[in-house]
């Protein structure tokens, strides 16, 4: 992609997919409401900490207004939110995206969750590796953040595997699904310093 074209999001030809050694992450399509939806049945213990959608089951129907939702915003470019999935045999493994987008700056920050039974296998340090030059590689990244809860352990660790420097923590910056005022950790990926 030719970052010198000033065009306006929109317009820019991204790329639905995208693949690493293990895994295939796409953009969402109609339909990936019932899978998605039982894995976050699946999984629902584990996200009800940190995610906001995650506080009770929800409908299938529900899980669905949200893909085609998260489709639009794709074609819209305004969240890029994408499902991954195993390249070996098609399992739903889980999400990750760029989100808060700065297009001017080229800032994308980055999101993820897995469903439980496919925790423990490096699978989103990999998806957070790939989304990573993802961003560099088609969208002209000069800055990729992910931030999380200070007390979201197992998401830290993701973005120190992954290679992302603590820039700094912010203090009581953010509500959790919890109702309480978090500290969050913001890591970042720097053009010039860290790629």
């Amino acid at each position: 992609m030719d970052m010198s074209e000033n065009l306006l999001p929109i317009l820019l030809d991204i790329p639905e997919s995208f693949e690493t050694e293990r895994l295939l992450v796409r953009a969402a399509r109609p339909g990936d409401g019932a899978e998605m939806n039982k894995a976050i049945g699946e999984s629902l213990n584990e996200l009800k900490p940190w995610m906001p959608f995650a506080q009770s089951m929800p409908a299938v129907e529900e899980t669905e207004v949200y893909v085609r939702e998260s489709r639009v915003a794709y074609l819209k470019r305004s969240t890029l939110n994408m499902l991954i999935f195993s390249k070996a045999d098609g399992t739903y493994i889980g999400n990750i995206g760029l989100h808060h987008i700065d297009w001017d700056c080229r800032r994308f920050e980055t999101g993820y969750w897995i469903r439980s039974s496919c925790a423990g296998n490096g699978y989103i340090t990999e998806a957070v590796h790939g989304i990573t030059d993802f961003a560099i590689r088609e969208l002209g990244a000069e800055r990729i953040e992910i931030r999380c809860s200070a007390r979201n352990v197992k998401s830290a660790a993701v973005a120190e595997r992954a290679g992302f420097t603590l820039d700094g923590i912010l203090r009581k910056s953010t509500r959790e699904a919890d109702g309480e005022l978090h500290d969050s950790k913001v890591y970042a990926k720097v053009r010039g310093v860290e790629f």
